[in-house]
């Protein structure tokens, strides 16, 4: 599960636990139930910073789930169904009206990064953790908006076929090189508190939160057209 909790401006968007905080129909109605919370009560200056406890960020979705359904055919339409409805979850990151801030404090793969990667910064810690991209491994392609992301969020042609095509695991330092990452740490709570800072950083600037959302949307087109996000015009009230 998640908790949520406001300190001022800031969000704080806690997977909670010490499982591997894997996304199933439970975790992700969770969390966008979380983020409809935040984005509710949001206002200029707005922040949103998702972190998780224990080992894992998040170790993608949850194929225990998937398995449990007792035949081949039901594990592949039950983890169909997680793509299916992790994809919104996505897209209210995506359109969310405030910069939004990952903290990886532990490890991040597969569906799992990809939820940090649709935050606007990621800070990481650098004792524990890897970045993985899980899919050639376990024989799998991506779904769409997956391959969008990749493209949209992580410029280097070498960082997507290390993570893609050799199923790299890649450490923080190696990470922030390939542009993954904005910054490194040296603990879960150093990698939290940067986090904290960046986001009181960015409050200060009380910009409009539709603003901000509709600049973001107009950075990705190519994902923001697979997740189904619609362009708006925003003019200043007051010329």
């Amino acid at each position: 599960m998640c908790t949520l909790e406001k300190r001022g401006n800031i969000f704080l968007l806690t997977l909670t636990g010490d499982d591997e905080h894997r996304l199933n129909p439970t975790l992700i109605a969770s969390i966008r139930s979380a983020l409809a919370e935040v984005k509710s009560q949001a206002t200029e200056g707005s922040v949103l910073i998702t972190s998780g406890q224990g080992k894992f960020f998040s170790n993608g979705f949850d194929l225990r789930y998937a398995q449990a359904a007792g035949s081949v055919q039901g594990a592949k339409d039950r983890l169909m169904n997680m793509v299916q409805i992790f994809k919104p979850l996505v897209a209210d990151l995506i359109s969310l009206p405030m910069p939004t801030i990952a903290a990886i404090t532990g490890h991040a793969a597969a569906a799992g990064l990809m939820l940090a990667l649709s935050h606007d910064y990621i800070t990481m810690r650098s004792d524990k953790g890897v970045l993985y991209m899980s899919e050639l491994d376990i024989g799998m392609t991506l779904p769409d908006y997956f391959n969008a992301i990749f493209r949209s969020k992580i410029g280097l042609p070498s960082a997507r076929r290390a993570l893609l095509l050799r199923a790299s695991k890649v450490r923080a330092e190696e990470a922030a090189g390939m542009g993954i990452i904005d910054s490194v740490h040296s603990n879960g709570m150093e990698t939290l508190e940067a986090a904290v800072r960046l986001g009181e950083d960015l409050s200060k600037k009380k910009w409009e939160g539709k603003v901000y959302a509709e600049i973001r949307k107009s950075l990705y087109p190519e994902l923001c057209g697979i997740l189904g996000l619609k362009d708006e015009k925003v003019l200043p009230s007051r010329l």
